[in-house]
């Protein structure tokens, strides 16, 4: 990977260092006798410029307060500032607005729309956020340059290598320079050699100003991150695990 990919990259610092501030959140599903506290009391703050990671086994919640962190839901109680922004009780259009504007998302299976060529879905969320068409173009094509796909604007999903609908997936989260990547599982469908090739994306996307938050189960992905949070049954059972000591722990 082209270490130069990503290094020309402007990302609009925010004005606080603290991209991220749960404070006492938590989230219930159901009522009565089928009640599940998928969150309790959860507290965190991510500082701008960090890269963090988020583990725990399944059903820890990990997903759940990935999901409230990309305002993709809300908690049922708590608060949750993102960039300066209180976000915990915003209706669906005003939540939507925030996404497009301050949150970049990356997914284990891409989900790249299949009827678009890889530049047509790199354009897409400047469309949403009104940015005028020769712009749009001109972004997407010199953002894809960087990622080495320069012979590949035209290709759809289905021609592209695992690898390549992911350097497509990860323009297209940062296209609109938000304040935060959130990456879910960003390397589980891909193999040992693409895995290094995406993760160094992302560290030169943080190295460059931007904070990273990934969920993954894989100890050797956490690794490249700079601290590990760690979930059991709905709770922050750790904060700020270094990889090695998140080792330890696992061995233990």
């Amino acid at each position: 990977m082209n270490n130069q990919h990503y290094q020309d990259l402007t990302i609009t610092p925010v004005a606080s260092n603290k991209t991220i501030y749960l404070e006492h959140i938590s989230k219930v599903y159901g009522t009565g006798a089928t009640e599940v506290n998928a969150l309790s009391d959860v507290s965190l703050i991510v500082e701008t410029c960090e890269y963090c990671s988020i583990m725990g086994p399944s059903g820890s919640g990990k997903s759940t307060a990935m999901n409230i962190i990309g305002c993709l839901d809300r908690p049922t109680s708590g608060t949750y500032y993102l960039d300066n922004v209180d976000v915990a009780q915003m209706d669906d259009g005003k939540l939507a607005h925030i996404r497009n504007q301050k949150v970049g998302f990356v997914f284990q299976q891409f989900h790249l729309l299949p009827q678009l060529s890889a530049l047509e879905n790199v354009m897409l969320p400047m469309v949403y956020a009104g940015i005028p068409s020769r712009e749009r173009y001109d972004r997407a094509k010199e953002s894809l340059i960087r990622v080495g796909l320069e012979k590949h604007f035209n290709n759809r999903p289905t021609q592209l290598s695992g690898g390549q609908q992911q350097r497509v997936a990860i323009t297209r989260a940062i296209i609109n320079n938000p304040v935060l990547l959130l990456a879910d599982e960003p390397t589980g469908a891909l193999d040992s050699y693409t895995t290094q090739e995406i993760l160094d994306i992302f560290g030169e996307l943080n190295a460059n100003g931007m904070t990273v938050v990934m969920v993954t189960h894989e100890l050797e992905v956490a690794r490249h991150t700079q601290r590990i949070i760690w979930f059991i049954d709905g709770q922050i059972i750790h904060s700020r695990l270094t990889p090695d000591e998140l080792g330890q722990l696992i061995v233990s």
